[in-house]
């Protein structure tokens, strides 16, 4: 198995993992919302969701920016085009930022 192939399996594996312990978190909250506990396992999970939200939009921003600049190198008319699939990746961060928020 060559890196790249290891690199997208291991941000697919992170994002799952991430939509899973969301998952969790609110169904667990859900059942019974008076418990302490329940609110710091939604904190626990909030902000792992947001890490690994962060890890993954960097593990995909590496070789997205090196295409962009490899483009904007060969074309400087393609500048803005770069920039949007460098931002693209962000998005996902938006994600564990809504998690964190929602719980």
């Amino acid at each position: 198995m060559n890196n790249r192939n290891m690199m997208k399996g291991m941000s697919a594996l992170m994002v799952l993992t991430s939509f899973a312990m969301i998952a969790s978190v609110v169904s667990a909250q859900e059942a019974s919302t008076a418990a302490s506990y329940n609110w710091d396992a939604a904190k626990l999970g909030a902000g792992i969701a947001l890490g690994l939200a962060g890890v993954g939009t960097g593990l995909s921003q590496g070789p997205i920016g090196a295409a962009a600049v490899g483009m904007i190198a060969e074309d400087p008319g393609k500048f803005v085009t770069g920039l949007i699939f460098t931002a693209l990746p962000e998005t996902i961060v938006l994600f564990g930022f809504l998690a964190l928020f929602l719980l």
